[in-house]
């Protein structure tokens, strides 16, 4: 990597690459903090993988517990609607462990999939919305970050 007075030694002029934690540091508490937070995140991809598990148990569980209700084997919209919001959380859960991983191994947050991430978040609330429930102001309201992260995310992936 070369160095550069403005970013610091871990900055590649070239690419305009720059590790958000380095692995090496000239400072010992930095270098120590540093380490601190990679643990850290490796905890969080541990936990989110017990979180991804127990997603999956929960959408068995779900799944079940609606198709045992009466009349068995038949499923109301509501109950498709519970269960795709269940698939939807683990999935949301998956990408956010790649997320973690990426930044693990990279050093670098991925925006792209940070973005295309909440986007799915906010697509899952969209799906499970109960009209009947919600005021006119919260669905501008989501309607609003949904533009805003589709916009976002079409910025990102446009080639220049």
């Amino acid at each position: 990597m070369k160095y550069s007075k403005k970013y610091g030694k871990n900055y590649d002029l070239k690419t305009e690459y720059y590790e958000e934690i380095p692995n090496d540091h000239n400072d010992p508490l930095i270098d120590f903090l540093h380490k601190t937070i990679r643990i850290a995140v490796k905890i969080l991809a541990v936990l989110m993988v017990f979180v991804i598990i127990w997603g999956i148990g929960d959408v068995v569980y779900v799944l079940y517990m609606r198709l045992m209700l009466p009349p068995v084997f038949l499923l109301s919209i509501s109950d498709i609607l519970a269960t795709f919001g269940a698939f939807l959380a683990v999935l949301i859960a998956i990408e956010i462990f790649i997320n973690i991983t990426l930044y693990i191994r990279n050093d670098i947050l991925p925006i792209k999939l940070v973005v295309a991430t909440a986007l799915m978040a906010i697509s899952r609330k969209v799906i499970i919305f109960d009209f009947k429930e919600i005021t006119p102001m919260y669905i501008i309201a989501t309607a609003s970050v949904v533009l805003a992260l589709g916009i976002t995310y079409w910025l990102i992936s446009k080639k220049v």
